[in-house]
């Protein structure tokens, strides 16, 4: 967790729960998991217990204590609509996000039936991003339960993008990131792929962030599509209505 971060779509990570189990094949070479489990042991160290799930009712108002505002990344090392995380403590984690009202707050799961399961019992203020990770044609059934939510702001994490997507529908989608799998062993992106998702973004009229091609050396590798950066990002929220988002 930090107040900063080398991610390229936000600005800040926090992390009230971590840990994780595997739930699809995009999990395969999850990048959390195999940073934490270089832990698993060390006395002290917050990833002792390595990649199991634990709660951290210690760090669930540090975006209060964080003025500045920030785009801020939930549980960057976990997944927060994991079956053993309590509705009770979800509901916390909500009630800081509505409270820190200056920040933005963006959340990924690949639990798309507790999500939708939970969303009627949670407060969507508008500072609230909502995504689904989509790593293939077989996962994009995550962004009809998506769609279902409250969440003002809805996006889309296709990372890493492990096979095709075609005629995806980006009906009140209003993000879309792409990108490689990065590690030891990262699986081929194909860049075809990539371009028929950016072509649809641009048919949709939908913001497309290109965050990287990945491999065993990512920095290599870069960002750069056809010699272009994308780092688009969502249209209906902006720095400027930061004092309206509860309205």
């Amino acid at each position: 967790m930090s107040q900063q971060s080398d991610i390229e779509w936000t600005d800040a990570t926090w992390n009230p729960v971590t840990g994780c189990t595997k739930v699809s094949p995009g999990c395969a070479n999850c990048y959390a998991e195999t940073f934490a489990e270089r832990f698993r042991g060390v006395a002290n160290h917050p990833f002792e217990q390595g990649f199991d799930l634990k709660i951290w009712e210690n760090r669930l108002t540090l975006p209060l204590e964080w003025k500045k505002p920030k785009k801020i990344f939930v549980n960057s090392m976990s997944d927060l609509f994991h079956p053993a995380v309590p509705d009770n403590y979800i509901l916390k984690i909500f009630d800081v996000m509505n409270r820190a009202y200056w920040h933005e707050f963006q959340l990924l799961t690949k639990r798309h039936e507790r999500l939708l399961e939970l969303s009627h019992l949670l407060n969507w203020s508008k500072n609230i991003w909502m995504g689904v990770s989509v790593e293939n044609q077989t996962f994009t059934k995550r962004i009809d339960y998506l769609r279902q939510t409250g969440a003002y702001i809805k996006f889309l994490s296709i990372e890493p993008l492990i096979g095709p997507i075609t005629n995806l529908n980006l009906a009140n989608i209003d993000w879309v990131i792409v990108g490689g799998e990065s590690g030891r062993k990262p699986r081929p992106m194909d860049e075809a792929w990539v371009k028929v998702i950016r072509k649809e973004c641009l048919e949709a009229k939908v913001p497309f962030f290109f965050k990287q091609w990945g491999g065993i050396n990512k920095k290599r590798a870069g960002r750069l599509l056809e010699n272009h950066t994308y780092d688009e990002m969502p249209i209906k929220f902006s720095v400027k209505t930061l004092a309206n988002v509860n309205s």
